[in-house]
């Protein structure tokens, strides 16, 4: 207890005895009426950036406040954080980063409870506060350490580029304080070596960071970037799979043509010349080259020259287009054991289509409607998320289908499970029966969580491939024909599946013929 000091400003006419007397119980009046001590919580106390915290302050003993000073101050005692004096708050001197954010509690203040509270924390709110009571002459005062933190956006995975033999891939997050710790693992939850990191303070005093990877093909696909506050012991964590096809290689089947197919084709135009100078004679002699290829052969002929090779002169020959770099699609009966992609004409199944969304007539185009139609209300419609199937299902063997999808507004095609849930809010996943790819604030695969598709550009048509037997489901732009997402085989339960598109306000998809 400090008590202020007290000296009479003019002579008092009394008798020495009776001023002593006076003084005397003057004194020991203030003492117990004055008599307290101000108790912080005595630890640090931390708050969330953007959130309120109450800084707790109490009187020891329990008494009340309500007519004495109660100062909240900082390093600058005139210079306060909040002033309760006179039975009400006072303003006049108040810091300004505080105006409008602070309340003292006065629900607890006839107890001695003097706590304050701080609205929507900031990283300049860090540092020591100080509790300052006063009645009349008396005063105590405890000092309290705020401390602040702030739990970051989640990790932003993306694939970068080719370093190093493998592919470099880089974890982004913003939005932390303290400045974080920052983890890869892979599947098994092993630590893994980072490439390179770099943290900086952003614009509203929170730090941002950017870690970096080197990954090797078929060794830790599965990956997980990790972010923890160390002040909270809270972490965000986000996983990617990176398919084998991202990774450089150079492919043998490419070097073995890049050899062959000169010979092969200068034997063929000089044989097709012979066949057109010589006539009978020479396609006689050519048959007997012909007998010198069994017809189960297979051979791999690029794209442009297989309507020459497959032409009605040399028919008996077991030549025809293999393009599995681009469609996977193996000649039917030429003995191959993989069954024959089809491709599939999809039409959309109106007794599915969310009231929403409106078909066209031929059923091969959906848009989202300017107003929710009347329609009924059947098992199979989707009632919550604007949804719609494809009416053809497959149980078993190679399918593909290709979709316009353009470039506005939100949207997602893949496939679903025919069971998948058609009432209420359900999950865009393959735990809710879905395998897609989506566009919406960012182009990214509907894993659990989502896979960010860092593309230099999202696809105006997407090529869906899916194989039943193997459970796998594999999406490539239909363009350029690069590969943009395969769900890995396994991953698609071995029941009916059918074609799934999900469309937002201003998307419109259309399904190629």
């Amino acid at each position: 207890m400090k008590v202020l000091s007290f000296c009479p400003s003019a002579a008092v006419s009394i008798s020495l005895p009776d001023f002593i007397i006076f003084f005397i119980i003057y004194h020991i009046h203030k003492l117990e009426s004055a008599q307290f001590s101000v108790t912080g919580p005595g630890h640090p106390v931390t708050a969330i950036v953007g959130e309120a915290i109450v800084l707790p302050c109490h009187l020891s003993p329990r008494m009340s406040a309500e007519n004495m000073e109660v100062r909240w101050f900082r390093s600058e005692f005139l210079s306060f954080v909040h002033l309760y004096q006179h039975g009400k708050d006072q303003y006049g001197n108040q810091m300004p980063d505080y105006r409008g954010r602070t309340e003292l509690l006065k629900a607890g203040i006839t107890d001695g409870n003097v706590s304050l509270q701080i609205l929507n924390i900031r990283h300049s709110d860090e540092g020591q506060y100080n509790c300052f009571v006063q009645d009349g002459s008396v005063y105590e005062e405890a000092p309290l350490e705020l401390k602040i933190a702030a739990l970051g956006s989640n990790p932003l995975i993306s694939v970068e580029s080719h370093q190093d033999g493998g592919i470099r891939v880089v974890c982004r997050s913003a939005g932390w304080y303290p400045e974080p710790k920052v983890l890869w693992r892979d599947h098994s939850g092993q630590e893994l070596p980072s490439l390179s990191e770099a943290k900086s303070l952003g614009d509203s005093d929170l730090f941002e960071t950017e870690n970096s990877i080197i990954i090797k093909e078929r060794s830790n696909q599965n990956l997980s970037c990790w972010i923890r506050n160390t002040v909270l012991n809270q972490e965000k964590e986000s996983t990617v799979y990176v398919a084998d096809f991202f990774f450089p290689r150079v492919n043998p089947w490419m070097v073995a043509l890049s050899v062959i197919l000169p010979v092969l084709f200068g034997f063929i135009g000089f044989t097709v010349y012979l066949c057109k100078i010589k006539g009978k004679r020479h396609r006689g002699k050519f048959s007997e080259i012909n007998k010198k290829f069994s017809v189960n052969q297979l051979l791999f002929i690029p794209e442009p020259w297989s309507s020459c090779i497959c032409s009605a002169e040399f028919s008996s020959l077991s030549l025809c287009l293999l393009s599995d770099w681009r469609r996977n699609i193996i000649c039917p009966g030429l003995g191959s054991s993989a069954p024959p992609v089809q491709e599939v004409n999809v039409t959309l199944d109106p007794d599915t289509a969310h009231p929403w969304l409106v078909l066209s007539e031929d059923r091969k185009r959906v848009r989202w409607g300017d107003t929710q139609q009347d329609l009924p209300d059947n098992p199979e419609r989707f009632d919550y998320w604007p949804c719609v199937l494809g009416y053809e299902g497959f149980s078993s063997g190679r399918h593909c289908w290709e979709v316009e999808v353009g470039d506005g507004g939100g949207w997602a095609v893949g496939v679903a499970r025919e069971s998948v849930g058609r009432k209420g809010e359900i999950s865009h996943s393959p735990e809710g029966g879905i395998w897609a790819v989506e566009r919406l604030d960012q182009f990214q695969a509907l894993t659990s969580p989502a896979t960010p598709l860092p593309l230099s550009r999202v696809p105006s048509r997407i090529r869906v491939c899916l194989d039943c037997d193997r459970g796998q489901v594999t999406f490539i732009d239909a363009g350029d024909e690069a590969p943009i997402f395969t769900f890995p085989p396994g991953s698609v339960p071995g029941e009916r599946i059918r074609p799934w598109f999900w469309v937002w306000a201003g998307s419109r998809l259309s399904l190629c013929p």
